[in-house]
């Protein structure tokens, strides 16, 4: 949880880096969070408590997604290729599964502990 925690502590920070760990475990707990407030609204008959969580965490996706771009020497600006069906999704489901690279322009490489 404290990657999903993370993530909301640097909602609008667009610069510096986030590791692959970082990001998927971030992906993850949306996803399970997600799929329970969906469940639960299916339950209530209900059919706005997992939207309203999709818009709340919309911001902090962004973020954590546009540091991992520069986890791997690209620019956030990349997400808008998501706007491109299907290629665009494929294209970014590859570019946040790539290794992470040495030093570069948006800061230096974390070393793990």
């Amino acid at each position: 949880m404290e990657y999903f925690t993370d993530a909301f502590k640097k909602y609008a920070e667009f610069s510096g880096r986030a590791s692959r760990k970082d990001y998927w475990m971030f992906v993850l707990i949306y996803v399970l969070i997600y799929v329970g407030l969906f469940v639960i609204d299916s339950v209530l008959y209900t059919a706005w408590l997992a939207p309203i969580f999709s818009l709340v965490v919309l911001i902090p996706s962004i973020s954590i997604t546009a540091r991992r771009l520069h986890d791997t020497s690209r620019s956030g600006w990349w997400q808008l290729i998501y706007l491109i069906p299907l290629i665009g999704a494929i294209v970014m489901l590859i570019f946040l599964c790539e290794a992470s690279h040495a030093d570069n322009e948006y800061g230096p490489a974390r070393v793990l502990e």
